[in-house]
Formats: structure tokens, sequence, C-alpha cells
């Protein structure tokens, strides 16, 4: 039988020396800062690093791509402590961000207790999250980086307070029409792609697999500043690592019969893997192209289900074998 590696834990130090110097440029660079995001559920850009405010500097200034909103990062390479929490609030009151991240290598009790009451009494619209950063290896294989959210605003009720009782960013109303086009779209199609309810995010989600887990969904997406839409299946849950590369064995036919080059993201330190397609040069913002883009998501949705359906109805993830991750490089 076959030995299993060893989950090993990596300090933190070992890879980056400093914040300032190592962790705050890493994070800063466009896949790593794009983890982040995805853990979250926030879009990211960054605009500035190491940003003043008064005598002292903030570590990473983001904006939220959705909303043009600001979002404020802060780090550290040790347990919180009130020296953090008292910059933290500092820079967001200075920078007016609406959303801040603080990410640690552990958070106290009273430090998450702090983010949770601010969730709880801040207007609609701002939102703290906590984060902490971990280091894991197998063996002697590359490290990888882990967020864990220790402390979150309740998003979707948020969210949905600010769409029906406040003015919408014209971004939220751009995206806002352009999925209630693609749901009327689908609607008229009467295919296997259920119409869900629009919002003024950059995504939808659908759950077209009857009598499954929701573990699995697919996912339309669109980006103004990245200019492409987008289709992806998702995979998560406990079992998503096992899904995903059960799935690859069948890259190539998959591939064949959806007649396009997909890109596969197993996202090592998230639970959800992303097997994804993309419409290049396909700009949200020009309403002249709306009927090209929404076509193009209305047919790739409905080949994804015809594709991935029965593949995912027959996964066991008992046959999944840890060493297919070498060979799916």
């Amino acid at each position: 039988m076959e030995e299993l590696g060893r989950l090993i834990k990596v300090p933190l130090r070992e890879f980056w020396e400093g914040e300032a110097s190592d962790f705050t440029p890493w994070l800063a660079d466009e896949e790593n800062i794009g983890l982040l995001g995805e853990t979250i559920g926030v879009e990211l850009e960054v605009e500035a690093q190491e940003r003043n405010v008064g005598p002292f500097r903030a570590d990473i200034l983001c904006k939220d791509t959705v909303t043009d909103s600001w979002v404020l990062i802060e780090n550290q390479l040790e347990p919180t402590n009130h020296i953090h929490l008292g910059q933290l609030l500092t820079y967001a009151a200075g920078l007016n961000a609406v959303t801040v991240v603080w990410i640690a290598e552990d958070f106290t009790d009273e430090h998450r207790a702090v983010l949770d009451w601010l969730n709880e009494i801040t207007a609609e619209g701002f939102s703290f999250f906590g984060l902490e950063i971990e280091l894991w290896r197998i063996d002697d294989s590359r490290r990888a980086p882990k967020f864990n959210v220790v402390s979150h605003p309740n998003n979707w009720t948020k969210t949905v307070s600010r769409i029906s009782r406040a003015e919408l960013t014209p971004t939220q109303q751009l995206y806002l029409e352009y999925w209630t086009e693609l749901r009327n779209r689908l609607e008229q199609r009467d295919g296997a792609i259920n119409p869900v309810t629009a919002g003024a995010q950059h995504w939808l989600y659908f759950y077209p697999f009857p009598n499954l887990s929701s573990d699995f969904w697919l996912s339309a997406s669109a980006s103004v500043r990245g200019n492409w839409v987008r289709v992806t299946l998702v995979l998560s849950g406990e079992e998503g690592k096992a899904h995903f590369y059960l799935l690859k064995r069948d890259e190539e036919d998959i591939k064949e019969e959806i007649g396009s080059e997909l890109e596969w993201r197993e996202n090592p330190a998230r639970k959800e893997k992303h097997i994804r397609l993309f419409l290049e040069g396909a700009d949200p913002g020009d309403r002249q192209d709306w009927d090209r883009q929404h076509r193009w998501l209305c047919e790739k949705l409905e080949i994804f289900h015809r594709v991935f359906s029965p593949r995912v109805k027959a996964l066991d993830a008992s046959d999944y074998a840890p060493e297919e991750e070498d060979t799916a490089e």
C-alpha cells in the first residue's frame, strides 16, 4: 500500500521574514490578491502599498472593482494586538474605506469580538473581515498559503438591504441590468438552466444538478475592468479536490465535447475548485455587445450542464488517488 504524505504547518516567518518587506509585496501580487478576494468574495484591484495616513502607513489599499469602493488591508505575521487594531481603525477613517480586512497569524478572542461588534453596529455597506494566514506543505513539497476567515459581516443580508434600500453605484446598476437581461433570455429559452434572481454583483449562481448536494454549481461572471465574461463549474465541500481531479481524468474528452480549451484551477488554499471558460475581449460595459455576450453565456451554461451533469452524478471521491495531482500538471 502506498504511503500517504504528512501535512506540515510551516512558520510564517520561514517564508516571509518581514511584514512590509516580504508579506505585503507577496499579497499585493495579482494572483495572491486574487486568492484573498476569492476568500472574502470581493473582486480586488491593488491601488497602493504602504499608503501614508498621517504619520502612519497602511499596508495595502485596494478597490472593490464591483462597487468602486475602497478596501483596506492590514497585515500581521504575529497574533493580533491593540496597536494594529488602533492602526486599522485610524487607516480606515483616514482613507474612507468601506471594507476592512485584518490578516494575522492568530486572532485573540477579544479582537475577533471587536470585529464582530463593528459588523453589528456599522451602517449598511461597511464590512470588517478577520483572517488568519497559514502556510502548509506535504513532506518536502512547496509551501501553500491558506486563509481562514474568523470574522465576517452578514454579507448576504447587507447586500440585499443595500440593493433594496440604497442608491446603486453606476457599476452596480450596470451589473443589475446586465444580469436581468441574461435572466430574461434564459427564461425564454426554457432550458436546463433555470433563471435566478438578478443581483448587482459581478456574478450569478445556478444549481442545475438535481438530487445532488450544493457542493456543485455553475456560475456566470463578468468583469468591466477585466474585459471578459466567463462560465465556471464550481466544486466545493470536503471532497471538492477529489472531484476536481476525477473530472480532470476526462480533460481531453471534456475539451472536445465543449469545443474549447478550459482553465482548470485547483486553488490549493481553498475548498472551491474551478473549471472555467472565458470569452475574452467582451466588455460588459458595452451595451451594444450584450446580445453577443448573453448568447455566448446561455450557450456555454447549457453546454457545461450537458457535458458535466452525467460526470458529476457519477463521481465517487473514494476513486481519487493523490498522485493524480502530479500527473495532471
